[in-house]
């Protein structure tokens, strides 16, 4: 039951930094009056920084939980 509420943690503070930093960039973006669009190449930079995020993310939680 201990590390369930662990796990819950990790995960919960990884989301909320992720988030922190879409945040940002919107925020960054927003500052500079530029429209915020997601085109092709847009997915093409964000997907590689996306996956082994999320990976990580799941790795780590499954080797927290056990």
């Amino acid at each position: 039951m201990h590390q369930d509420g662990a796990f819950t943690i990790f995960l919960v503070f990884g989301i909320l930094w992720a988030l922190m930093g879409v945040a940002a960039v919107v925020a960054l973006f927003r500052l500079d009056n530029q429209p915020i669009r997601v085109g092709k190449w847009g997915l093409v930079v964000a997907l590689p920084i996306i996956i082994p995020f999320v990976l990580a993310l799941v790795i780590a939680a499954r080797l927290q939980a056990g």
